[in-house]
């Protein structure tokens, strides 16, 4: 029997997952910057939340969710994206009783039945945060101004921010009645799952990859000729306040994302070499009242995938941080050598130095090889002389110099 990780998933190996450290603290540090606190939440929810949240219409409910049953058959779910149970955090525990705005971020992983191809996997993780409370064209501005600023941390180039407003349920009332009268010309073209989201969700067509369907798509109305004076005032307001700010975007009046939940403003920043999307988002001022009749809370947000922006990283050569190292590899020979390299070992750690000893009872000259071959800075030998002497030789290994120490001076010698 071979035993691999399931289809769609990845194992992070020591030798990358120094990136996902980076990565991670970065993008936190800069949502604490903007005042966004963090969030954790289950890796399941009950189904009905993400039907209700996300949208019985869209991919992610029809297709993608991994349900199943527990032993008191309830119908649970692993999360297909964090925005639905962010929200149903704030409800359950009372957050919106506090004070407003209501900033928050996560990092999570979340679970999607997709074909597997680049950039896209059943597993994957997420960074996401969430602004509740504000309806000003402002709070689009700041929460598009952190994404911009997470990449700019990032040193990623190449990326371009796309915008559009999908409007209110009002405007999007009627253009979803012309999106109708226009795909009914073309119904026995489209595929059969865009043949489905005609009369459910016709705006979820606007999405479709297939070729043919898309193809279709070019001509097809455009939303932003049927918003309404509210939501074009409030589009106006994001274009000028980016314009102010100075971040350069490109209007899209394809962008509808893949979410039921999404009104007015939505963005994405795509990567040109390739034309994915890195990071996606916008505002959803119904959710909250769809999940908590009494509770008209408005909110926005984005997420970004970890896996497609280390990715891009990657192939940009981008800059992780320094590879953690081994500060000191500490050899042992003789009765009183390893007891005295346990305790050094210990008195560096807690000094904040990273050293290792010998675990597996290796020669002399094993135990410098293996040295050599984790890449330790310094290295030294104790054995009965120097354990008695308090006097051992301290060696670089990238210059090969050694020097006389006192044992007892070592975490000083090394801070120096």
């Amino acid at each position: 029997m071979e035993i691999k990780a399931p289809r769609g998933t990845n194992d992070i190996l020591p030798s990358n997952s120094y990136k996902w450290r980076y990565v991670e603290k970065v993008v936190g540090e800069i949502a604490s910057l903007y005042g966004f606190k963090e969030i954790r939440f289950p890796t399941f929810e009950h189904t009905e939340l993400f039907e209700r949240g996300v949208g019985d219409t869209t991919d992610i409910v029809q297709k993608e969710m991994y349900t199943f049953k527990d032993k008191s058959d309830r119908s649970l779910t692993l999360r297909p994206e964090g925005t639905a149970s962010a929200a149903r955090l704030c409800l359950e525990n009372g957050l919106f009783g506090g004070l407003l705005p209501l900033k928050l971020y996560y990092i999570i992983s979340a679970f999607r039945y997709e074909k597997p191809q680049a950039g896209r996997f059943r597993e994957f993780h997420q960074f996401g945060v969430e602004l509740y409370g504000s309806d000003s064209y402002m709070s689009d501005v700041e929460v598009i101004c952190l994404a911009n600023e997470m990449i700019n941390q990032l040193k990623l180039k190449d990326i371009v921010l796309k915008i559009n407003s999908i409007g209110c349920p009002e405007c999007r009332a009627k253009y979803h009645n012309a999106l109708r009268e226009y795909f009914k010309k073309n119904e026995d073209e489209l595929c059969g799952t865009c043949k489905d989201r005609l009369e459910r969700n016709p705006m979820r067509i606007l999405d479709c990859k297939s070729p043919v369907c898309s193809a279709i798509v070019k001509n097809s109305p455009v939303i932003l000729d049927f918003i309404c004076e509210n939501c074009s005032e409030h589009f106006d307001g994001v274009k000028k306040g980016l314009d102010a700010v100075g971040i350069e975007y490109i209007i899209d009046p394809k962008i509808v994302r893949g979410l039921d939940y999404y009104s007015k403003t939505v963005f994405e920043l795509i990567y040109k070499e390739d034309g994915l999307t890195v990071l996606g988002g916008g505002r959803y001022d119904g959710l909250i009242k769809e999940l908590d009749e009494k509770q008209d809370i408005c909110g926005l947000g984005f997420a970004t995938g970890l896996e497609r922006i280390i990715s891009v990283m990657d192939k940009q050569n981008c800059d992780f941080g320094e590879v953690p190292g081994i500060d000191l590899y500490i050899a042992n020979i003789g009765e009183k050598g390893l007891p005295r390299a346990v305790i050094l070992a210990k008195e560096l750690r807690e000094a904040g130095f990273c050293a290792e000893n010998d675990l597996m009872g290796k020669s002399l000259k094993a135990q410098m090889k293996y040295a050599d071959k984790i890449g330790a800075a310094y290295s030294i030998v104790l054995g009965d002389n120097e354990v008695q002497t308090n006097i051992g030789v301290l060696k670089n290994m990238q210059t090969g110099e050694n020097i006389e120490i006192k044992l007892s001076d070592i975490i000083q010698i090394m801070k120096n």
